[in-house]
């Protein structure tokens, strides 16, 4: 990881769930985030089989010019990689899979900024996963950052930071169409292992 927001949130997810595969959302404290929650998000599962931000910091919705409340998380994305991100953020929830991806973020008018977007599974009361705790942070900050939106996401890399679900994740239909070395190249998707401690 190379964001301080994606270690932080990363190390005080990882420590909230311990020994299990992933906390409970009512376990989450706005006041230990104080300092990243502009660059937080939280998306949920809608009736219709999309993904939408329940709720999106300032700094993300900055990053898009607009508020991302209601948004389906799939339209981020350019062009056929909407699907597959919506399709990850499904396994990210059902599989308990924390996932990190690098994404370039591309303005109508060229300009580009690397970002790390990285994607923590939650539970509900009853025990369902069904939220994703996330954050969005810009790896530079270039002038235009916030004065320039940024039109949509390409995603460049994933990285599943529990190595012992890398397998499951990847194993499922849709992945293999996803990440499959053909795939992987013609995107320039890179896919890695990662653990708990990275």
């Amino acid at each position: 990881m190379r964001s301080n927001t994606s270690m932080q949130l990363f190390h005080y997810w990882n420590f909230i769930r311990g020994d299990r595969e992933l906390p409970c959302r009512s376990e989450i404290e706005p006041s230990a985030l104080r300092t990243l929650l502009p660059e937080l998000f939280i998306l949920e599962r809608d009736h219709f089989g999309g993904i939408k931000f329940r709720l999106a910091g300032t700094h993300v919705c900055a990053l898009f010019d607009c508020d991302l409340r209601g948004e389906q998380f799939a339209t981020l994305w350019f062009g056929t990689q909407a699907g597959r991100l919506l399709q990850i953020g499904r396994q990210v929830m059902t599989q308990h899979v924390p996932v990190m991806l690098s994404a370039t973020g591309r303005t109508e008018d060229g300009r580009d900024i690397e970002t790390e977007l990285l994607m923590l599974p939650l539970a509900s009361s009853e025990g369902r996963s069904d939220r994703i705790l996330g954050a969005l942070a810009p790896l530079s900050r270039p002038y235009w950052l916030h004065a320039t939106a940024v039109s949509g996401l390409d995603v460049t890399g994933l990285r599943v930071l529990d190595p012992d679900r890398t397998a499951v994740f990847l194993n499922e239909p849709v992945m293999d169409e996803t990440f499959s070395p053909e795939i992987r190249r013609v995107q320039h998707l890179r896919v890695f292992e990662g653990g708990r401690d990275a």
